[in-house]
């Protein structure tokens, strides 16, 4: 199933309420690219695991751009999700969070993380 890219302005507590089984904290685009390079570097297994007609449903959320997302004040910085690193792949069951995923550990947990 193709990726799905979030309105900017969603509500973060609605994000509990949509169909994608997850949900993909990532920096937002500056100048034709993720600002964050830990964002970029995993940008290709992401792409590769959500982007495929098969592949598991996801919702690309953008943080803001890099003076945004340092801000204290982050609207997803704050509950319910609590995002204090990009990039965060978050696993929501029945409106629920049940996992997630954090930087590094994107590589090595996403292929089980998926299943």
């Amino acid at each position: 199933m193709p990726l799905t890219v979030a309105d900017g302005s969603i509500d973060p507590v609605s994000l509990k309420q949509v169909p994608e089984k997850f949900i993909i904290f990532y920096s937002s685009v500056v100048d034709g690219k993720l600002w964050c390079p830990d964002c970029v570097v995993v940008d290709g297994l992401v792409q590769r695991t959500f982007g495929k007609p098969d592949g598991p449903s996801a919702l690309v959320v953008y943080v803001g751009d890099r003076s945004q997302w340092k801000s204290s004040t982050n609207i997803y910085r704050g509950a319910p999700w609590n995002i204090n690193s990009v990039p965060t792949i978050v696993r929501v069951e029945d409106g629920v969070e049940v996992g997630r995923l954090v930087d590094s550990e994107i590589f090595s947990g996403l292929e089980e993380f998926t299943r």
